[in-house]
């Protein structure tokens, strides 16, 4: 792989990351390969969950590369104790807690032994992830930003999805599907449909159901209390109809 090709066009972000690992030689490789992604700066190295505890008391940090099977503490267990969680990369010589890790919102998950390349693939989703928050959070405060697509943890991975291909949302207890047009099955991931609407710009998406959100510019036609999208029928209830109707601009008789 040629580095100068690989960095060519990555902007000047730079994530501060911890590593913890009570391994000396995969501290040692995790620290190597920091060094060699010009977007990432190592802030620590820590040899269990309770030095890296210890340091997030007084330093925030952006990522952690974390070991899952340590003496004390697991992984898992650490950061199911965070009450604020960065962004974090499993790595683990253990498949079996993938599972663990896609309920916990993380990252990635690499398997040892890490190869360069699969680290770069890891750290990438990272950056992509960071500055999506932050244009989300940008939208918040400066009318002028506009995000044009969502990063969301499906099939075990951080997908992004682009906000003018999504059709509806449809939410099942924990669990959404994300209805996207020209793809036969919806994109299930594990997510509220509260969570879901505050990552969705509220003037192209407008929750119409308790189970439904629509976006409103893929709206065909509106009949018997349904909304057409495509060759789907979509129930408008009682409780959201009088916001629907405001927001379409359309005054009920």
């Amino acid at each position: 792989m040629e580095t100068k090709d690989t960095f060519s066009e990555i902007p000047n972000t730079i994530l501060t990351c911890i590593a913890i690992d009570d391994e000396s030689l995969a501290l040692d490789l995790v620290e190597d390969n920091i060094a060699k992604v010009p977007f990432l700066k190592l802030a620590a190295r820590c040899r269990n969950a309770f030095e890296a505890i210890e340091y997030l008391q007084n330093n925030p940090v952006d990522l952690i590369f974390l070991d899952i099977q340590m003496p004390g503490l697991t992984g898992v267990q650490f950061l199911e104790g965070l009450t604020q969680k960065p962004m974090v990369i499993f790595v683990t010589a253990y498949q079996q807690y993938a599972l663990e890790g896609f309920n916990l919102d993380v990252i990635d998950y690499v398997l040892k032994p890490i190869s360069f390349e699969r680290f770069l693939k890891a750290s990438h989703k990272a950056l992509d992830f960071y500055k999506s928050k932050l244009a989300l959070q940008g939208v918040s405060t400066k009318q002028d930003a506009k995000v044009d697509y969502i990063f969301i943890h499906a099939d075990y991975s951080l997908m992004k999805i682009m906000l003018e291909d999504i059709l509806y949302i449809e939410g099942l207890k924990d669990y959404i599907k994300i209805h996207v047009r020209n793809q036969k099955y919806p994109i299930v991931c594990r997510m509220t449909m509260k969570l879901i609407s505050e990552k969705l710009p509220s003037d192209e998406f407008l929750r119409i159901h308790k189970s439904f959100i629509v976006s409103l510019k893929k709206i065909e036609s509106i009949r018997n209390q349904k909304v057409k999208i495509g060759e789907n029928h979509i129930p408008l209830s009682d409780s959201y109809s009088e916001q629907f109707y405001q927001t379409i601009g359309y005054q009920k008789e």
